[in-house]
């Protein structure tokens, strides 16, 4: 059983990203936002490490997700990625933010947790058009799932 409040592991990866482009988390509210760099990047893919605190559940049983980097309603909340100028790469033609949904976390994946293990998430790096993927995105299928691989840090 756990506790109450907890901190969450949890892992977003964009596949397939723009060459070159920036990426970064962003903590805490825009103007006065700080940008946390990648845990890795490879051509492949920019992976990004963060915890979330988990503080008992919403009035419709999901867990309530709270955090520096967590933005947004309790109902709706979600992760910003900055890409290009707003990552601080001045000379991008590209500026903008990735927002990543949280929604589908669940207490089910929460509980299935060993030790070490965290949630993954994968999201597209680039649009239709071939530029960077921006505002909003849908996860990859099958959105949150338990990384059996790779163990937290």
């Amino acid at each position: 059983m756990r506790p109450e409040r907890y901190e969450l592991p949890i892992r977003i990866v964009v596949v397939d990203p723009v060459p070159g482009l920036s990426i970064a988390l962003q903590r805490g509210q825009a103007a006065k936002s700080e940008l946390i760099p990648p845990a890795s990047r490879s051509r492949e893919a920019v992976t990004f490490d963060i915890e979330v605190t988990v503080d008992g559940c919403l009035p419709d049983g999901r867990p309530r997700l709270l955090g520096p980097v967590v933005q947004g309603p309790p109902q709706a909340r979600f992760v910003y990625l900055a890409v290009g100028t707003y990552a601080g790469q001045t000379a991008s033609p590209w500026g903008g933010r990735v927002k990543v949904p949280l929604g589908g976390l669940s207490s089910e994946q929460m509980d299935a947790l060993a030790p070490g293990q965290r949630l993954v998430t994968l999201i597209p790096g680039r649009s239709p058009k071939g530029g960077p993927a921006l505002a909003s995105v849908q996860l990859l299928a099958p959105g949150w799932q338990v990384d059996a691989h790779n163990r937290s840090r």
